[in-house]
């Protein structure tokens, strides 16, 4: 983790650094290498460390890393060859300081695994199990490139998730846009023309109108209250995902629950399968998935494990537990059968990966054109109860 530092030089100077280090002795030591005095020492409150899309708070991508890696080892270097090759290119201070961490912990003698357990923060379980798994194989390079494809396939499901939520959050806030400032702006102004003509408005144009002058009266209440609701619903959607809360939501939606079901279950295989064909056995590749699914399926995960652990089959464990669909059985059945669960699981997650991709496409051609017609009919719908009145007067003036 990141600590900011306030130093003080021998010529009496103060200044202000940014230390990457496993813990503040660790950053205090770094510090008084350089000559500096540490007058005060806290931890960085905006270091988010890696993103659970590899990406870490200084823009280095744990793909992008461990392709690099990969392409050293692929070339004949050595591991601690490799990462001074990438210390010797790196120009950022928070990644050198990494690289240097890695660098001291093989050099002192320690195992790759146990250097990148040491930093939590920046390397998650997941990435550390494949790299001890193949510490026991000495085969390094083939965990690597196993990673990056795990990575990449579910990066390009959660960029076509992305992707399709784009262009319809565009519509609501243009839509949206559109009808504030014609109820604020456009209503008020026909409200004093129709106010001066003396007539009596249709029920719903004189709603409108009234709406309409409530909104010029009091705009800055209203755009404090819609600034409040979007901070507010931003928080609440964190806190939802932080807690599974989305998931459960989702699940409960007609339509779309049991595609989120597909597309949590097809993350576990995948996961699951990546481990398996790393060398770990199902019972160590479950614990170690247990921290990455949400809260529901986490409990049928350990009654999974439990029932592995007794002696049951996976695909039967799997199957008494909800974790499968009728094609994911059938293709536990056939790699139980085969020894190759690794690959099948693999597949079985590849399979319904398709599956999703197929279905967003669908609900992204049916739900946009809906989406556009019904802003189109909310504003057409205020056009229209602005314009009664005057078709009102053309019609009793003919």
């Amino acid at each position: 983790m990141q600590f900011e530092v306030r130093t003080l030089s021998a010529d009496m100077v103060i200044g202000q650094m940014l230390v990457d280090a496993r813990d503040e002795v660790d950053a205090r030591r770094q510090v008084e290498a350089r000559g500096l005095y540490v007058s005060a020492i806290a931890p960085q409150r905006t270091t988010l460390g890696w993103r659970r899309s590899g990406a870490t708070s200084g823009g280095l991508s744990l793909v992008l890393f461990s392709q690099e890696l990969l392409a050293l080892l692929t070339a004949g270097l050595g591991i601690v060859e490799g990462l001074e090759a990438l210390l010797e290119k790196e120009a950022s201070p928070a990644t050198r300081n990494v690289l240097e961490r890695l660098l001291a912990g093989l050099r002192e003698g320690q195992r790759y695994s146990s250097v990148l357990a040491e930093q939590p923060e920046l390397f998650p379980p997941l990435y550390v199990g494949i790299v001890r798994a193949a510490e026991g194989t000495s085969d390094l390079p083939r965990a690597l490139a196993r990673y990056i494809d795990y990575q990449q396939r579910i990066d390009l499901v959660r960029a076509k998730l992305v992707s399709a939520a784009i262009y319809p959050c565009i519509l609501l806030l243009v839509g949206g846009g559109v009808s504030l400032f014609l109820i604020a702006y456009v209503v008020p102004r026909f409200a004093e023309v129709y106010q001066g003509a003396g007539r009596n408005l249709p029920w719903m144009s004189q709603q409108m109108l009234n709406w309409g002058q409530f909104a010029a009266q009091h705009t800055s209440l209203l755009l404090a209250a819609v600034a409040l609701l979007l901070v507010g619903g931003v928080l609440a959607v964190r806190r939802l995902a932080g807690n599974g809360g989305v998931m459960r939501l989702l699940v409960r939606l007609p339509g779309v629950g049991e595609r989120a079901r597909i597309y949590e279950l097809s993350r576990l295989y995948l996961t699951l399968g990546m481990l398996s064909e790393g060398g770990i056995t199902i019972v160590q590749a479950i614990e170690t998935v247990q921290g990455m699914v949400s809260p529901a399926l986490r409990q049928h995960l350990q009654q999974a494990r439990n029932a592995v652990e007794a002696g049951l089959p996976l695909s039967a464990a799997f199957e008494a537990n909800q974790l499968t669909t009728p094609i994911s059985l059938r293709m536990l059945r056939v790699g139980e059968r085969t020894g190759d669960m690794g690959p099948m699981l693999t597949q079985s997650a590849a399979f319904y990966d398709g599956e999703i991709s197929r279905w967003i496409d669908r609900f992204t051609r049916t739900f946009e054109p809906l989406l556009m017609a019904a802003i189109g009919l909310v504003v057409g719908a205020i056009v229209v109860l602005l314009y009664m009145p005057i078709f009102d007067l053309a019609g009793d003036m003919s």
